[in-house]
């Protein structure tokens, strides 16, 4: 079958996949206490002229919804006497979620899979922000496909494997609709980083007969590009670990890491081929233990080490403790700001950074393919984390490092638009044969062949490829 041909996926609608549930959510969210009548909730909802009210627990975080129905079915049955009892007695509950840096694609999926109309949005620490509806989710688009919550009911990596499959055809069709590169790999990046959570998840839950519980608090970590949200199709695991336990507690997350390897490779998505993932223990440590690391890293000066550094401080939690995930950049801008020899053995490399063009004016291609990565998108996300690194900045996605730049004043706005540019450019460039190339049974990669292109775009990528290693240069000239 070719890309595209699932007649799923070609109903699929670009807006679930662009556009996130903290955008299209209802707010503020009106909510009402537990105790109060559901004749106070019929009032609210009728001044409102919203069709269900959030119950809130005394921390913020949603106890159950109640909605014009419930209000419907108890005035049908026990007549308006009924509406004297407290909100708490038909409420639903647990309240169905889902947090507000999801796609709305999740939403749809979930609402679906549950035949539930309503879904509350929370925060990061669980507080009710916002609310979603069936109906509001129709209005906003029709017609669509959701994978986001098959993720959520897969039970074993041929479950997270049919979603890792559907990849492929999900970006030639978002690209149909009009989606940028840099778009749809943060909607891939997503998936992915939903996946990593999943198979954590699945882990977990079978490590526990045998293994108990964890033994402390801990959180998941996806690196590089997974964790800039700029991963395409041809993306291996990249990942690590950080718990709050000592040595002890090694043994059990050394196992978490070994099967959470396991599951994602039997998914489709490939082990790292440097070994960047939990199942090490160079990627494995407690708070105290990755500061040791990151000491380390700023005071050597091994390739080894600064490409470690390199892929780390673009890291994203997936699962577990997120507070604890938020310690570590804590501590590693903290490291780093302390260490300024650091953010100079991460932009040394910049220095030498030439654009593959020949002395004649030609691209330099080996077996008639040019490596976007290695003169390309490499040098432009190693100078914006370089230069965000050196000034504290928490964002981790390439282009959002940039714009924060420009507007400190850090990089000039029309350097900046060359580099939004030459990015854009290899990364369709990049997709477009990752998807020709999955489509002919080869293995996707950040290699594009070069007869694909016409003068006009060749011409463009020497451009692109010259405007970076000018910034390059200057930047390595600065911070070194």
């Amino acid at each position: 079958m070719r890309l595209g041909d699932d007649p799923a996926l070609q109903r699929l609608d670009a807006f679930p996949y662009r556009h996130r549930l903290g955008d299209v959510m209802s707010q503020p969210l009106v909510t009402i206490a537990p105790e109060r009548t559901l004749a106070d909730a019929a009032r609210l909802l009728t001044e409102r002229r919203i069709s269900a009210l959030v119950v809130l627990g005394g921390d913020g975080r949603p106890d159950g919804i109640i909605t014009e129905r419930d209000l419907t079915r108890v005035v049908a049955a026990e007549g308006s006497g009924g509406l004297d009892a407290p909100v708490r007695r038909i409420m639903s509950s647990p309240t169905v979620t889902a947090r507000a840096d999801d796609f709305v694609y999740v939403a749809i999926g979930r609402l679906d899979r549950l035949g539930y109309r309503h879904l509350v949005v929370v925060a990061p620490d669980g507080r009710a922000i916002g609310m979603v509806t069936a109906r509001s989710l129709l209005r906003q688009r029709a017609a669509t496909l959701a994978l986001g919550d098959e993720i959520e009911v897969a039970v074993d990596p041929a479950g997270l494997g049919r979603v890792q499959r559907a990849l492929p055809a999900l970006a030639l069709r978002l690209q149909d609709e009009g989606l940028t590169a840099p778009e749809i790999a943060r909607v891939v990046s997503a998936v992915l980083r939903d996946l990593t959570r999943r198979a954590t998840e699945l882990a977990v839950a079978a490590m526990a007969p045998t293994h108990g519980p964890p033994p402390a608090a801990y959180a998941v970590l996806v690196l590089g590009s997974g964790g800039r949200g700029e991963s395409l199709l041809a993306a291996d695991q990249d990942n690590a670990l950080v718990h709050a336990g000592g040595d002890a507690a090694d043994p059990w997350f050394a196992e978490l890491g070994r099967r959470l390897a396991d599951t994602l490779d039997s998914a489709g998505i490939p082990y790292c081929k440097g070994g960047v993932m939990a199942r090490e223990r160079a990627w494995r440590h407690s708070l105290a233990g990755w500061e040791s690391v990151i000491g380390r890293w700023a005071a050597a000066a091994s390739p080894n080490d600064v490409l470690a550094a390199d892929i780390f401080f673009d890291f994203q939690a997936v699962s577990g403790d997120i507070g604890l995930a938020e310690q570590l950049r804590d501590l590693a801008l903290a490291r780093v700001r302390a260490s300024p020899m650091l953010v100079r053995l991460l932009a040394a490399d910049l220095a030498s950074v030439q654009a593959p063009v020949g002395v004649f004016g030609g691209l330099r291609a080996r077996e008639g393919r040019i490596d976007l990565k290695v003169s390309g998108l490499f040098p432009i996300v190693a100078t914006t984390r370089a230069l965000a690194l050196a000034r504290g900045l928490r964002v981790t996605p390439t282009l959002e490092r940039l714009r924060l730049l420009v507007e400190a004043a850090h990089v000039p706005e029309a350097d900046a638009e060359r580099l939004r540019e030459a990015h854009a450019l290899f990364m369709t460039l990049a997709l477009e044969q990752q998807v020709a190339d999955i489509g002919a049974g080869i293995a996707p990669g950040n290699r594009v062949e070069l007869s694909r292109l016409d003068a006009g775009r060749r011409r463009r990528l020497k451009e692109a490829f010259r405007n970076v290693e000018t910034f390059a240069q200057a930047v390595a000239g600065h911070i070194v």
